[in-house]
């Protein structure tokens, strides 16, 4: 491994800093494209530098890639315990139980001559590795050396335990040798080492025992020997072919050398970067822009580009990555100069895009988009970033390029196709992809779309659901949708839609008491149903009611807001999507507008009871404990106090309420009629009883007479 310039330490702790989604205080919010539609076309990702480096090296045909075994076994480490008992165990592997308790007994002594004499009896690859790694651990290297020759001058067949061992131990120890003083030419020793190291990479790839993986570990070796030399283009070489087997320590490495190429001199530097390996690391560098934090360039990166354009102008193989580069630090005629060159790579498509907005013509614009998102593998990410405004982005680049596209396809009014550029990138820019389904698409856009094109998903089980497993995004979209007709009144279209039954249930019924409210005959029944209506959207208002984007955020499950974003009409949006934003607000356009509605229904279903029934105060009671607003919830106490009744529990009117008794507002629909005329007629009430009763008396005397004049009549 790479050990030079930084400390060991500080990479370490700047390879774990998290770039992804975290949570601490609260979760990490994604980057939203559509929030500032001009710095999003604007802007050029950072790469990845661990992608990038993977382009520098291929990967050696028969050595099997990097597992839990593959450690740095370099010297500093050797103490470790994890790596010392892996070792251990490695060492025990094809022995027999009384060879294993000499080994591992043999790895205690530092006495050479008590080594040689103990190991007497072992067979001879097993006697001279332990003669040799004895020698090594005590720096007696040359003695190491010549009982690592030996051990390879053994017969194939006699050497298949230690083989790569010691082919790997006997560069490292030809390279300590080549560092002491007076042991002979250190070229010659650096080169015989590196032969070792190749060496034990073939013996690995030829089936010899390599349970520590050091076929691998040799790349790092080597690499480490080259750069000694001054042979950047060999350690490049070798640290991207580890790196591609897998090991983290090609990576780290490769990391530490592009940091040591921005502190040489300038002189140095241009030197350096006429070698194209050289080149390719700086260029991979600069362009994920490792290490740049709050949006400031380390020192030394500016001069490194500046010295890289200089040195770099013939290289095609790279102008996309060049283009790129140049393009990030601003210059665009170098960029537009270096994508002339360029293939037609993705990359190159992307950088030809944001020149041509530069330029205004958003036709061209358009069209390189498109070809950039065609030549862009699937697969292809970057990792995560952090965009300036310390949100995070998983950059995939052909989902970033279809989501640049889809802010010129809403410019243009092509809204749909807008939406699935969007959704193509599923939960990279779902936040945007939502906000246009809701608010920029129609329902009937947004169904036709789900219905010809969004299968719903098996449906999480219970556990995934308690251990908060996501949602496929194909499921969110159809909540989106579900919740869009349940809010829109298409009551009998929308549970289908949920993803889960429970939920489908839950819309079922609060479809049909909306319907019921609307239906039933009988008042005090529409006021049921309007009630409980409203406890159901205030309950479950957020799933069965809520927007995914503002104000609701449903997609945050209600617990957090982002910084709403004011939509008006400019270069990059246009009149007709403002229009249909409009329209498709909340009503209101607060956050949880769902207890608004909630509050609504009750009203309503108090607009159906007597004023004077314990109905009709329970109904008003229970809608301001919704919480919606205190000018909602001081109306509703008005509303109360003018024409309710008196309760014995209004004193803590909205907390402590009764349930409603519809079933015994009934009769208060004639009380409640006739209560105004009785009022009238109070006054009168004795004249009135006097009245009655004479009024009385002349229907019976009338009656009587009556009956006598028909019992005349007969009898003549």
């Amino acid at each position: 491994m790479f050990t030079r310039k930084w400390p060991r330490h500080l990479l370490c702790l700047s390879l774990c800093l998290p770039l992804g989604p975290a949570l601490a205080c609260g979760p990490d919010f994604p980057m939203r494209l559509l929030d500032n539609r001009a710095q999003t076309l604007a802007e050029l990702p950072e790469g990845s530098f661990r992608f990038e480096v993977s382009r520098l090296g291929q990967v050696i045909a028969g050595l099997k890639p990097a597992t839990e075994a593959t450690r740095n076994p370099d010297y500093s480490y050797d103490d470790l315990p994890s790596y010392v008992e892996q070792r251990t165990k490695a060492e025990q592997l094809g022995l027999t139980p009384p060879q294993q308790a000499v080994v591992e007994r043999l790895r205690a002594l530092t006495d050479i001559d008590q080594v040689a004499a103990e190991a007497a009896n072992l067979p001879d690859e097993l006697r001279l590795y332990a003669l040799g790694a004895a020698a090594f651990n005590i720096g007696e290297h040359q003695r190491a050396v010549e009982a690592f020759q030996q051990l390879l001058a053994l017969p194939a067949d006699q050497r298949r335990l230690r083989s790569t061992w010691a082919a790997y131990s006997l560069g490292r120890a030809l390279f300590a040798v080549s560092t002491e003083a007076g042991s002979g030419d250190p070229v010659a020793l650096q080169d015989q080492a590196r032969a070792a190291f190749r060496q034990a990479r073939e013996l690995s790839i030829a089936g010899f025992s390599d349970p520590l993986e050091l076929g691998i570990a040799s790349l790092g070796e080597e690499a480490r020997v080259a750069y000694t030399a001054d042979d950047w283009d060999s350690a490049i070489g070798l640290y991207a072919i580890q790196n591609l087997q897998g090991s983290p320590v090609g990576y780290s490495s490769l990391l530490q050398l592009a940091g040591d190429l921005s502190v040489q001199s300038d002189e140095r530097l241009s030197e350096l970067l006429k070698t194209k390996a050289v080149q390719r690391l700086v260029t991979a560098y600069l362009l994920s822009r490792v290490g740049w934090w709050d949006g400031e360039e380390p020192s030394g990166e500016k001069r490194l580009f500046e010295l890289l354009q200089a040195s770099a102008r013939d290289n095609l193989d790279d102008a996309d990555r060049l283009a790129a580069v140049s393009y990030q630090h601003g210059d665009y005629a170098s960029a537009q100069a270096f994508v002339q060159k360029a293939a037609d790579t993705g990359l190159a498509w992307w950088v030809r895009a944001k020149l041509a907005l530069r330029d205004g013509d958003k036709v061209a614009a358009a069209a390189a988009y498109a070809k950039a998102a065609q030549a862009f593998p699937n697969d292809e990410s970057w990792g995560s970033r952090r965009t300036p405004d310390w949100n995070y982005e998983s950059v995939q680049p052909k989902c970033r390029v279809e989501g640049e596209s889809a802010i010129l396809a809403l410019q243009r009014g092509d809204y749909l196709q807008a939406f699935d550029q969007l959704y193509r990138g599923q939960s990279n820019y779902w936040y945007d992809a939502a906000a246009v389904a809701e608010r920029v698409l129609t329902v009937e856009e947004l169904k036709q779309y789900v219905d010809t094109q969004v299968p719903a998903p098996p449906a999480l089980s219970q556990a995934d659901r308690d251990n908060y497993v996501p949602l496929p995004v194909a499921a969110s979209l159809r909540n989106l949708l579900g919740r869009r007709l349940l809010r829109e009144g298409r009551f009998d279209e929308a549970p289908a839609y949920f993803d889960n039954p429970e939920l489908q249930d839950k819309a079922r019924a609060y479809g049909q008491l909306r319907q019921d409210a609307e239906s039933k005959w009988w008042p005090t029944r529409r006021a049921e149903a309007y009630f409980n209506a409203s406890r159901m959207a205030r309950k479950w208002g957020m799933e069965l009611l809520g927007y995914e984007m503002a104000p609701d955020y449903a997609s945050l499950g209600g617990n957090y807001s982002l910084e709403p974003v004011e939509l008006n009409v400019g270069p990059l949006v246009a009149e007709g999507e403002v229009q249909r934003q409009q329209a498709s607000a909340a009503q209101p356009d607060v956050r949880y507008h769902y207890r608004f509605v909630a509050t609504a229904l009750a009203s309503q279903a108090a607009d159906y009871l007597p004023h004077t029934s314990q109905a009709f105060a329970a109904v008003l009671c229970k809608a301001v404990g919704y919480n919606s607003s205190l000018e909602e919830q001081s109306a509703l106490y008005q509303r109360y106090v003018k024409e309710g009744p008196y309760v014995e529990w209004a004193g803590d009117f909205g907390h402590q309420c009764q349930e409603p008794e519809f079933g015994t507002a009934n009769k208060r629909y004639v009380t409640q009629a006739l209560d105004p005329i009785r009022s009238t007629l109070r006054p009168y009430k004795i004249w009135l009883e006097v009245g009655g009763a004479v009024l009385v008396v002349a229907v019976a005397l009338g009656l009587i007479s009556r009956r006598r004049r028909k019992v005349r009549m007969s009898a003549s």
